[in-house]
């Protein structure tokens, strides 16, 4: 099965069986659907990169203190668990597409390991 990510402006494009999961540290108040915050960046470093935006110093703080410390296929698992049989998971958050985005980093290491992610376009 495969993982999609998205954003906030594109949910009511996303077909039917598609089960949006918020990723990011606050979903907009009218999102009343999944979460799942263990793939948040941490507040700290979310801010501090609003205010520099060092990408690089991002991805490392992301990696060392968000990716490295949950096992790719316990949170496929849950992922799955949330969204239930036969539905498609699609990871949310706010950036557009070509934006840097912590759900870019997600899609990238669950690839890595052997989960296959990319961005939602069009089934």
């Amino acid at each position: 099965m495969k993982i999609y990510t998205s954003y906030f402006a594109k949910l009511r494009k996303l077909p039917e069986n598609a089960v949006p999961i918020s990723i990011c540290g606050k979903a907009p108040d009218w999102y009343t659907g999944l979460q799942y915050k263990k793939l948040a960046p941490k507040y700290d470093f979310f801010i501090k990169w609003k205010q520099d935006h060092d990408d690089e110093e991002y991805i490392r703080c992301f990696d060392a203190q968000v990716l490295d410390g949950l096992d790719p296929t316990k949170v496929f698992e849950e992922l799955q668990s949330m969204a239930g049989p036969d539905m498609i998971i699609v990871l949310i958050c706010y950036e557009k597409p070509g934006d840097f985005c912590h759900r870019h980093l997600v899609a990238k290491w669950l690839t890595k390991n052997s989960i296959p992610c990319e961005e939602y376009y069009e089934f």
